[in-house]
């Protein structure tokens, strides 16, 4: 391939990324797709998958283009499917639609896809190109290719601190550690996640509601607790189900008429530990079974130690305020026992920072997983 051709390629699946990116938080447990078709240097057609059970973006695109699509290409984010879902398989609608050539962002972990989409296209005649922008199609579906991998959904550990590390004063206050638009921004996290993840303390503490509130609306996204002893009050807004479901996973040591009470309230609960604390692979492996893709975990210090400690988390994203707090007793974003030397520290890899409002926001991923 020439570079020319290269560049070309590469320009029109940035226009499908961008399509595919239009979706999140909209698509879950489907990927975010974003398609093309282009003839004679010109887009003819366009479109993204939108929602689970709709159609795909191949369908959208070609829907588009229609005859004009007779000798056309396609570009698309993520290999075409060759079976029957919801959805007819796109590989059908791609072959009879006249494209004589197909370019693929990233193959398809899904074991029902993974190269059969591209097999069948190839066995049709048409010529297919793959790695095309792998990277960035790829990230856009990192927690869709990690839950088909590992059977696990994807973690992003999100936290507010200052400068100095804080997340809150001595006595708990913890409004606002950052700005407006920072805030705003976790709303577009919660939007964009299946599921938003807190302990008992932050239940307790903060009584959040870890509900999406965006100006142009948002999916609500499942809110999930881990509380070994039941200690969330009865009057907790994430006991409110009218605003969105809750999960709550306990240990056998919690009281059963609590629990009772809890499911009574249109709650589910889960126990999945015998000893003190919830057992975190049976609570994400329930998670991954019930095609929760992905979770944002908006813990305090306790279980984040917990969660880094085990590896469970795949991604963090620290919403850094430029101002000083102080105090050795004002809580910070991991607790627990930490290494004895610098050199043990976890490290992150691919960090980027940017502004967000008189905030800044880093993210990056652990160095270390979990052995899975």
């Amino acid at each position: 391939m020439t570079d020319e051709i290269r560049t070309e390629d590469e320009r029109w699946m940035d226009l499908a990324l961008r399509l595919a990116a239009s979706a999140q938080g909209q698509t879950s447990p489907n990927p975010l797709v974003g398609a093309v078709v282009v003839k004679d240097g010109q887009l003819i057609g366009s479109g993204a998958h939108l929602k689970a059970g709709t159609p795909h973006a191949e369908v959208h695109a070609l829907d588009m283009a229609g005859d004009e699509a007779k000798g056309a290409t396609l570009y698309v984010t993520l290999e075409p499917c060759d079976h029957y879902g919801k959805t007819p398989p796109c590989t059908e609608k791609t072959i009879q639609s006249g494209i004589v050539r197909v370019v693929i962002g990233s193959t398809d972990p899904d074991p029902r896809v993974s190269g059969g989409g591209i097999r069948r296209l190839r066995e049709a005649g048409i010529h297919v190109s793959t790695g095309i922008l792998s990277g960035p199609c790829h990230r856009l579906n990192e927690a869709y290719f990690h839950h088909r991998r590992t059977g696990f959904p994807f973690v992003t550990l999100k936290t507010a601190i200052t400068l100095d590390g804080k997340t809150a004063a001595p006595t708990g206050d913890s409004q606002w550690v950052t700005g407006e638009e920072a805030r705003i921004e976790v709303h577009r996290l919660r939007h964009q996640h299946d599921a938003v993840l807190v302990g008992a303390g932050t239940a307790l503490a903060d009584r959040p509601r870890l509900t999406v509130r965006l100006a142009g609306g948002g999916k609500q996204p499942l809110r999930l607790v881990v509380d070994s002893r039941l200690r969330m009050p009865v009057d907790s807004p994430l006991i409110d189900v009218k605003e969105g479901p809750t999960w709550v996973f306990t240990t056998d040591a919690a009281d059963r008429k609590k629990e009772e009470l809890l499911k009574e309230r249109g709650l589910r609960v889960f126990r999945t530990g015998k000893g003190p604390r919830v057992d975190l692979t049976s609570m994400f492996g329930i998670l991954g079974e019930e095609g929760i893709v992905s979770v944002l975990a908006e813990s305090g210090g306790e279980l984040n130690a917990s969660l880094l400690r085990e590896g469970w988390v795949n991604k963090v994203a620290f919403f850094i305020a430029p101002k000083i707090l102080g105090g050795k007793e004002s809580p910070t974003a991991v607790d627990g026992v930490g290494p004895e030397r610098m050199s043990e520290a976890l490290n992150l890899t691919d960090v980027s920072l940017s502004r967000v409002g008189e905030d800044f926001c880093l993210t990056g991923y652990p160095q270390r997983e979990r052995r899975r």
